[in-house]
């Protein structure tokens, strides 16, 4: 039987969660992608919270950007992320890419975060 590309996802998703743990000095960046826009939150696993949550829908990103499906939306979201962070005083982070490969605007708001002074 094959498997859809979401249920693959999924499979890709449980492989990286099972290393990547995010604490409260250290939390998790997770990042999904959908076909029109981009989200990340930070999420502390020991406690199960979430520190911080953005998207291209956001308030904050209303105005920077045309469109909210490219690269520079998602780098700009990164930016945006990591300048909150560093605001919380949050300087390291874990990435978790959330099943997805990393490339094009996944790797964007990696990128983005970097600039913004967050290390992974």
């Amino acid at each position: 039987m094959a498997l859809t590309r979401r249920q693959k996802r999924l499979i890709r998703q449980k492989r990286v969660r099972t290393r990547v743990k995010g604490s409260a000095e250290r939390p998790r960046l997770c990042v999904y992608r959908s076909l029109k826009h981009i989200s990340a939150q930070l999420i502390d696993d020991s406690r199960g919270h979430t520190l911080l949550a953005l998207s291209t829908l956001s308030k904050e990103m209303k105005g920077k950007v045309k469109k909210t499906r490219s690269k520079e939306a998602a780098k700009e979201l990164g930016k945006l992320l990591g300048e909150k962070c560093l605001e919380k005083g949050i300087q390291n982070v874990v990435f978790d890419r959330n099943g997805f490969l990393f490339h094009g605007r996944v790797k964007a708001v990696a990128d983005g975060a970097r600039e913004a002074g967050l290390k992974f």
